[in-house]
């Protein structure tokens, strides 16, 4: 049984379709890269998935169970948890007071087991010496770390990660991969929306990638980014 399965999910908003009828299905422990031209549908696609944004049609399925229609807060209570692009702490909070928010709201955890888990968090994504930080005098690079730590800060099972690398210098990008990896190690499942694309390669054990709101191609990532297709519509390449 796959962890996530969309079927033939739809969004439009008038005439413009931005995400129409996606099928695809995320199996527990798996990294998913997905590509996509600027205006594709990608962050539409999170927002369906995390609740967001309610699909007009078409049904989000989680370890499962029919969850098409809960909210934001019962989607990430079960356990999807997810990091934005545009990195929202609550700036005049500390890192660690960022951290307790993100576990007890979003984790449901009880204030002793925030606490805990935060620790855990600071010590796991780098920003231990930042703990007491207001969250809005970070650097882009502990910004998008705090960004990725308020999400694991739920203990999802899903963790979906929207451009989590972007605007980052090349070795930034390199120490977040390596914190990404030793998660993948973890067994949380991931998918993860990129336009960096060798560190979304480093870590993809599978892309998908979309087009004016439709499936362009799926499979292995060599396979992808050899398509020719893909590296017209994406990499304005002619094959």
């Amino acid at each position: 049984m796959s962890l996530l399965a969309l079927h033939g999910v739809r969004k439009s908003y008038g005439a413009l379709k931005v995400t129409d009828d996606i099928t695809l299905a995320v199996a527990e422990g798996e990294t998913l890269g997905i590509l996509g031209p600027n205006g594709a549908g990608k962050t539409t696609l999170f927002n369906l998935i995390s609740g967001d944004v309610r699909a007009d049609g078409g049904r989000v399925e989680y370890e499962g169970r029919d969850v098409t229609g809960l909210k934001p807060h019962q989607r990430c209570h079960a356990g999807i948890g997810r990091s934005y692009q545009v990195p929202q702490p609550f700036g005049n909070m500390s890192v660690f007071e960022n951290l307790v928010t993100a576990a007890c709201f979003g984790g449901g955890q009880s204030e002793r087991e925030a606490w805990r888990t935060a620790q855990e968090v600071l010590a796991e994504t780098g920003l231990m010496a930042h703990a007491n930080t207001p969250a809005g005098g970070l650097t882009l690079l502990n910004r998008k770390r705090l960004e990725l730590a308020r999400a694991l800060a739920t203990r999802p099972k899903l963790l979906l990660l929207d451009e989590i690398a972007g605007g980052l210098t090349e070795p930034e990008a390199r120490l977040l991969v390596e914190e990404l990896q030793r998660i993948k190690a973890r067994g949380v499942t991931m998918i993860w929306i990129e336009h960096v694309v060798h560190a979304l390669l480093s870590l993809a054990d599978r892309l998908f990638v979309i087009n004016f709101g439709q499936k362009l191609a799926e499979g292995a990532p060599r396979a992808v980014m050899n398509d020719p297709e893909v590296r017209r519509v994406y990499m304005g390449m002619e094959a």
